[in-house]
């Protein structure tokens, strides 16, 4: 039997293949500005006993392709437990919302919190202040890594913060210290969303945001715990539609 799980995300779109309950292949591409057009390309040359949609186009996909859908969180939960049994807290930081999420016995979601009103805190911040300060999201990130100093940044609003990063680069601000200001302000309001379900062992980071090594690094200092990361974590909304399908 071979299934299919998609997910549509805002920033890039996953498939994941199962064959006889084993992965056979993976395949992440940016969303860019016709997602559909993204999925066919994707779905193109490949057919699956059921297809498994998730994420922001999940119902547009299932008016088009899908044979039916499960919500992010659900899928999210099924991914990470496929991973990590141990699995019982997941952060998962994408490219417009963050969600925490507690999974109970079997990988059943128990509760989960999201921060999905704007893009605060999320990849697209991230993106944002990047090109603020004129450089690439790896480039930023290894800024934030070459200090400890830090400066405040008050806003957490995207345009906002946008605007003050500006302010502060013509004040003189070490570019390191706004880096690692914003990287922090992020933290903080990850943590605070777990904090709301409850940290529990293990706790899984999921996401495309969880290839950022700075973030991960201060998450893991104000946890007091390692986090688990999936050697490819944007397909594991993927995954679990796949798994869903089964």
């Amino acid at each position: 039997m071979s299934v299919g799980g998609l997910d549509i995300g805002s920033r890039t779109i996953a498939l994941m293949e199962l064959e006889q309950g084993a992965i056979r292949s993976s395949e992440v591409v940016e969303t860019t500005f016709d997602p559909m057009a993204q999925c066919q390309m994707l779905l193109a040359d490949r057919e699956f006993d059921v297809l498994v949609a998730t994420g922001y186009g999940r119902h547009l996909a299932q008016a088009n392709f899908a044979d039916s859908v499960i919500t992010e969180i659900k899928a999210f939960g099924l991914g990470c437990y496929h991973y990590f049994p141990g699995c019982r807290t997941i952060l998962d930081i994408g490219g417009q919302d963050t969600k925490a999420i507690s999974l109970g016995t079997g990988g059943k979601v128990a509760d989960f919190q999201m921060n999905d009103r704007c893009a605060a805190g999320t990849g697209k911040f991230l993106e944002v202040m990047a090109a603020a300060m004129e450089l690439s999201l790896e480039e930023m990130g290894s800024l934030a890594m070459q200090t400890q100093s830090e400066v405040k940044v008050s806003s957490m609003c995207t345009v906002f913060a946008e605007s003050e990063v500006t302010g502060l680069i013509a004040r003189g601000i070490p570019r390191p210290e706004i880096a690692r200001g914003l990287h922090e302000a992020i933290c903080d309001r990850a943590v605070a969303l777990l904090k709301r379900v409850g940290v529990e062992r293990e706790v899984v980071f999921a996401g495309g945001v969880a290839r950022n090594p700075c973030l991960r690094s201060l998450l893991e200092d104000r946890l007091g715990l390692s986090l688990l990361v999936p050697e490819n974590p944007q397909i594991v909304g993927a995954l679990g539609a796949a798994l869903s399908a089964l």
